[in-house]
């Protein structure tokens, strides 16, 4: 059964992408953006990765998954990878996923995500702890859903569409006390964390950001 402790977890794999691994993921990218012409047309467009990328990907999360488990036990498998990048001034304003299918199957625990270029400046990934009841739901789920008895339900934050939330966030979230906790992941780590967890990307101040995500699932 899945634990709250999975859905608040985080955790790093230094090792995910190989020098190799991320060397062929940029000559990969660049030809994609070269063949399609694609560029952001909003903050943080996210556009699913091409086929040779997803391989790459996906045995990178195959070799990860048992660090992985050791803080989320539940997770068994990743969603098609997606990618998006952010030039100067763009963030990802603090948000929270959620879980919005909690009965669903694959469940997703939570998201990974993996820096392929840093920005110059900014560009920083960060999560947000609070201690705040106002994130909370106060719905729980129990066995029937997979879970373990009791477990309780934060609100969340709707991705616009093929992207992140990047206007106003809602009363809830702007209400409960944060504490800021920034990483310095550089490209090739791999971030994991649960789908309860406060986070967002500080903004770029200059050059780019190209990076990869998906959601963790418990199959």
């Amino acid at each position: 059964m899945i634990h709250i402790s999975e859905t608040l977890a985080l955790q790093t794999v230094e090792d995910f992408l190989t020098g190799d691994d991320l060397t062929r993921l940029r000559k990969i990218m660049d030809a994609e953006q070269t063949a399609t012409g694609w560029a952001p047309r909003f903050q943080a467009e996210v556009i699913p990765a091409p086929s040779l990328a997803q391989e790459i990907l996906h045995q990178a999360t195959a070799r990860a998954l048992p660090a992985i488990q050791r803080a989320m036990p539940s997770i068994g498998a990743c969603a098609p990878w997606a990618y998006t990048e952010l030039t100067s001034g763009d963030q990802v304003p603090t948000h929270l996923d959620g879980i919005p299918d909690p009965a669903g199957s694959p469940r997703r625990i939570g998201r990974i995500g993996v820096v392929l270029e840093d920005a110059d400046q900014g560009g920083e990934f960060f999560i947000e702890t609070t201690s705040s009841p106002t994130i909370w739901t106060g719905e729980t789920v129990g066995e029937a859903d997979g879970y373990l008895p009791g477990t309780p339900l934060t609100h969340r934050l709707e991705h616009a569409p093929n992207g992140y939330p990047h206007d106003s966030a809602p009363t809830w979230l702007i209400s409960a006390p944060r504490t800021r906790w920034t990483t310095d992941a550089r490209p090739g780590v791999a971030v994991a964390y649960g789908a309860h967890v406060i986070h967002g990307v500080t903004p770029v101040r200059t050059g780019r950001l190209r990076k990869f995500v998906t959601d963790l699932l418990d199959a």
